[in-house]
Formats: structure tokens, C-alpha cells, sequence
């Protein structure tokens, strides 16, 4: 495990950069509809926190109107696809995040952790993670509860913890790449 640890951000980052290399133009294309689509920059920047709880700007495509605070239609399709979330390599690129981590949340969760749940901290957090599959949909699952906020703090996020602790605890290679297939698949 020590000696992935040594490896994983390097892995990460070379991963990263074929991805940028190869994606360019999709990520361009995709840049500029956002742009059209919300007449904006076209991209999201937003604080989230990081590593041993350090705040870090976090990228996506912009999905929501800035104006109207709706989100559009090229948004609905970006964010159901996850494609709102490539930005992210460059997030990775950076050191900011890792390919497979806990996914990175706003301030006021991981950051307020305490006892052994604080060791998530410890992780850079992902692009993907096993809670991040899971919970794919949350945004859908959320808006089907009765009382949202109270089914995120209660049941969505014990659980992720739970899950980005096991995470942390048998971290390797091979689980990062098993996380990577598990999350190539579900896009399809």
C-alpha cells in the first residue's frame, strides 16, 4: 500500500494528461456549447474541500443559467452524463484531486468530520469512488425525498463515509483500477 501511495499521484497525473491530450477538442466543443447554452464562461468554478480539509476551486461546465438560475437543456444532458464533470482532469492535473477518491464536497461536511471518520481527510478526493457510482443520481434520489437536506445528512452521507473509509482502508492499484472499470461501465 505504501509504495502505491508513492505511485498513485504520479499515475494520476500522467493518466490525466493522455486524457487531456486525447479529449481536447471534445472538451473544447463542449466548453463553447456551455457558453452558448448558459451565456457564460461556459465554465463552473466552486470551493470545495480537499486534502487535510484544505479548500480547493473545483471545475465543471457550467450547467445552470447564471441569470435565470435554471438549469439548461445541454446542462440536464451534461449533468446526467457526468460530462459537466471532465473539467475536473484539470483538477487532477493541478494535484488538486485524484482519478479515485472520496468525491469532493462543499464546506460544511467533510470538513466537520470527527474521530476515525476524519481520516478521509487523509485522501486527495476523486474524480470517481465507489460511493460516487452508488450514488450516481443523487440528484434525482434527493429530489424525490420529502426532506432532502435531512436524507443527505442522515443516510446519503453516513453511507459515503462509510463507503470512502473501506476506500481508504484497502486502497491499491488494482481497487482504483476495479473503481475506473465500475465507472467506464456505467456510462454505458
Amino acid at each position: 500500500m505504501q509504495s502505491y501511495l508513492f505511485w498513485k499521484p504520479k499515475i494520476d497525473f500522467v493518466v490525466s494528461l493522455i486524457a487531456v491530450a486525447v479529449l481536447w477538442p471534445f472538451l473544447l466543443g463542449i466548453l463553447l456549447l456551455a457558453a452558448a447554452d448558459t451565456s457564460s464562461s461556459g465554465l463552473f468554478v466552486q470551493k470545495r474541500v480537499g486534502q487535510h480539509g484544505r479548500l480547493f476551486d473545483i471545475y465543471k461546465f457550467r450547467t445552470i443559467h447564471p441569470v435565470s438560475q435554471r438549469i439548461s437543456g445541454l446542462g440536464r444532458f451534461l449533468r446526467r452524463s457526468k460530462l459537466d464533470e471532465l473539467p475536473q482532469l484539470f483538477n487532477i492535473l493541478r494535484g488538486d484531486m485524484s482519478l479515485v477518491g472520496p468525491r469532493p464536497d462543499l464546506p460544511g461536511y467533510y470538513d466537520r468530520l470527527e474521530g476515525n471518520s476524519r481520516r478521509i481527510l487523509q485522501l486527495k478526493p476523486g474524480l470517481t469512488s465507489d460511493a460516487g457510482i452508488l450514488y450516481r443520481n443523487e440528484e434525482q434520489l434527493l429530489s424525490a425525498q420529502e426532506d432532502p437536506e435531512s436524507f443527505n445528512d442522515h443516510v446519503l452521507f453516513p453511507d459515503k463515509v462509510k463507503r470512502n473509509l473501506e476506500y481508504l482502508d484497502s486502497i491499491s492499484f488494482s481497487n482504483d483500477f476495479r473503481i475506473i472499470i465500475r465507472t467506464l461501465v456505467s456510462f454505458f
